[in-house]
């Protein structure tokens, strides 16, 4: 701790946070009811539709092929949740469970993982796929992993509730419509468009894919920016009966990677897929590529066999944040836990939220948290506090 912390060790810490998507927002409401005197910069209003974060759901899920640290994260991601719902006073996690489909074996692995990390789970061979989802035409060769403590979160249900509490705190400060232009991790200061600096003892960078023009002197290029492009549909009436009882489906089991969300809660279903999902220079916009749209008409008609263009109500890209090199979320500690920059991943940093923000939260104070399975969250990469 440095002087001036010592010195201050009496008063509030002052937490600044950069970005109003889940995991900045998150934060500052951890930080404030830890009694810091907590500012948050958004470059546009809170929720911020722009926002990676900013969607009608999420999906909740433990399983993490091959990874059994982040599937106990999970797990435990799904109790934050839950409490977070209780405190918030909402509804915003649906439990109806979510399915990965695979091939067989590697299926049978999945389910021996869950089991190891003690999530309700079970195994569903091709035929039994078959029986419990007619309305889908899987791929060959394929069986199935069934999660009970899983679903979908109303992102924007939650975004919205955590700013309308964080409006109301005592000790928060929102800056709407401002945007940060320059930080500067061992001062602990913000530049603001119109010049203004602002100070603090801790701070938090969180801008998603508006992060690396911010820390590219700190992370020598370590963050890449991808964009993603989503289909929105309404169900026809006669199909909806199916619906209202389908999980997430996280995985279909195709090479192209693709993925849907089920219609919860009045909000349509989502369908996309990893293969359009490309790497682009930074946040660009929110106009669905037209390219992109077509392959997900032509994808999807095949693995739901009802499946007509005038499902589609909407198409919209959106925008995440990667670890270049390891292709995840990415922790960089800028300032000896005085400064940390969250690169976020997509809907799995929505998911590790709570655990995210608590951490962090902690580590502002200079505990540290106990371990999560979270690699880039327990131990946190270390970037320097100068220009490289």
């Amino acid at each position: 701790m440095s002087r001036a912390d010592g010195q201050r060790a009496a008063a509030p810490l002052r937490t600044l946070v950069v970005g109003g998507g889940i995991i900045g927002l998150l934060t500052a409401l951890e930080c404030a009811r830890a009694g810091h005197r907590v500012t948050v910069v958004e470059q546009g209003p809170l929720p911020n539709p722009a926002a990676s974060s900013y969607d009608r759901h999420r999906v909740l899920r433990a399983l993490h092929p091959g990874d059994a640290g982040a599937t106990r994260a999970a797990l435990a991601a799904h109790d934050a949740w839950r409490e977070l719902e209780t405190s918030l006073g909402i509804r915003c996690y649906h439990q109806v469970g979510a399915l990965t489909v695979l091939p067989a074996g590697r299926a049978e692995e999945a389910g021996r993982l869950l089991a190891a990390a003690g999530a309700p789970a079970r195994n569903l061979d091709s035929s039994q796929l078959a029986a419990k989802y007619p309305h889908l035409s899987l791929p060959e060769g394929r069986a199935g992993i069934l999660e009970e403590r899983a679903g979908v979160l109303l992102a924007d249900r939650v975004l919205t509730a955590v700013a309308a509490r964080l409006r109301g705190h005592p000790g928060v400060r929102l800056h709407t419509g401002r945007t940060a232009t320059g930080v500067d991790p061992a001062a602990r200061t913000v530049t603001l468009h119109d010049g203004e600096v602002l100070r603090a003892d801790r701070l938090l960078v969180a801008a998603g894919p508006w992060s690396p023009a911010l820390l590219a002197p700190y992370t020598r290029g370590g963050v890449t920016v991808h964009r993603q492009t989503m289909l929105y549909c309404r169900v026809p009436e006669e199909e909806q009966a199916a619906w209202d009882a389908m999980p997430a489906v996280p995985a279909l089991g195709t090479d192209a990677g693709a993925w849907l969300v089920p219609p919860v809660a009045g909000s349509p279903l989502k369908l996309s897929a990893h293969e359009v999902c490309r790497t682009v220079p930074g946040a660009d916009g929110r106009t669905a590529d037209p390219a992109c749209t077509g392959l997900l008409r032509e994808r999807f008609s095949r693995l739901i066999p009802a499946f007509r263009p005038e499902w589609v109500i909407e198409a919209r890209d959106c925008h995440y944040l990667t670890d270049t090199e390891s292709g995840d979320g990415l922790l960089l500690d800028l300032a000896d836990g005085r400064c940390f920059a969250q690169a976020a991943c997509g809907g799995g940093a929505f998911k590790f939220a709570p655990l995210i923000a608590r951490a962090l939260a902690q580590r502002f104070h200079g505990i540290q948290p106990p371990p999560t399975g979270l690699k880039t969250l327990d131990v946190p990469r270390r970037a320097g506090t100068g220009p490289t």
